[in-house]
């Protein structure tokens, strides 16, 4: 199948070419298919409509045309932004940053790679790597909430719900494209303690009561330290555990934590 529609955008790695389908299974299929070329480096995919979108632990979505903005896009980076942890953060944060400039409301980032207003869902990330490291992000734009709960997805909410008008996909999709660029030009550049802080302000968790699920074992606590490299997390009875960031499937607020006195 064929773009419908290509475009190349002045920026300075992502989106240079961009590549609009009328309707794909996935995006991050067609994205994934052209990884044997390192010269598609930064090119991203742009859908319509989507049938088999893909998302975390193998579940499948569908988005109808003209309601989200369904992107992929495929990347080569060096070594030090392959970890998911960082490339989740640098995507979820470019669509919090989409949505401010946008809309005007503030979003944050739930644990590992959703992004939520007023604690709902309005996208998801999907990073898969292979020959090339693909960044899928769905973002729903212009669903009403009766067509998302009839969709069985009664948590999720779009960005026209919030904000009482439609949107342009494709202007947003542009918008997006341009946060994802800059953030990502920064990064190969070797700033990387910037994005670490916005991830960090926008999951909003620093001294909170958290559950934490992780690969072979689940811990509540109070997470004392944030970071790329670890997570410290203040057991009772155990004293201060570490966790590999990669290890957590998710991280959940509990309560408020009462200040405690001894620092």
């Amino acid at each position: 199948m064929e773009p419908i529609e290509r475009w190349q955008l002045d920026t300075y790695r992502l989106g240079r070419q961009v590549l609009i389908f009328d309707h794909v299974d996935s995006t991050n299929s067609r994205a994934a298919a052209l990884a044997a070329d390192p010269a598609n480096d930064g090119l991203v995919v742009l859908a319509e409509e989507q049938s088999v979108g893909r998302g975390q632990h193998g579940r499948s979505w569908h988005c109808p045309r003209g309601l989200g903005v369904l992107m992929s896009l495929l990347l080569f980076p060096p070594p030090a932004l392959r970890r998911p942890v960082i490339l989740a953060a640098w995507a979820a944060n470019a669509v919090c940053a989409t949505i401010l400039e946008s809309t005007g409301l503030q979003a944050k980032i739930k644990w590992p790679n959703d992004v939520l207003i007023r604690d709902r869902k309005v996208c998801g990330i999907l990073i898969e790597q292979g020959s090339g490291t693909v960044v899928g992000i769905g973002l729903n734009v212009n669903q009403t909430a009766e067509a998302l709960a009839a969709a069985a997805l009664p948590q999720a909410a779009s960005l026209a719900a919030f904000a009482c008008r439609p949107f342009d996909c494709r202007e947003l999709a542009r918008l997006l494209i341009h946060h994802l660029d800059e953030a990502y030009a920064r990064l190969c550049d070797g700033e990387l303690q910037w994005l670490q802080e916005e991830w960090k302000g926008r999951l909003g968790l620093a001294g909170q009561a958290v559950l934490v699920e992780c690969n072979d074992a689940t811990y509540s606590g109070r997470l004392r330290g944030l970071s790329w490299d670890r997570l410290d997390l203040e057991v009772p009875a155990a004293g201060v555990i570490h966790l590999v960031p990669e290890s957590v499937r998710h991280l959940f607020y509990l309560s408020p934590v009462a200040p405690n006195p001894e620092g």
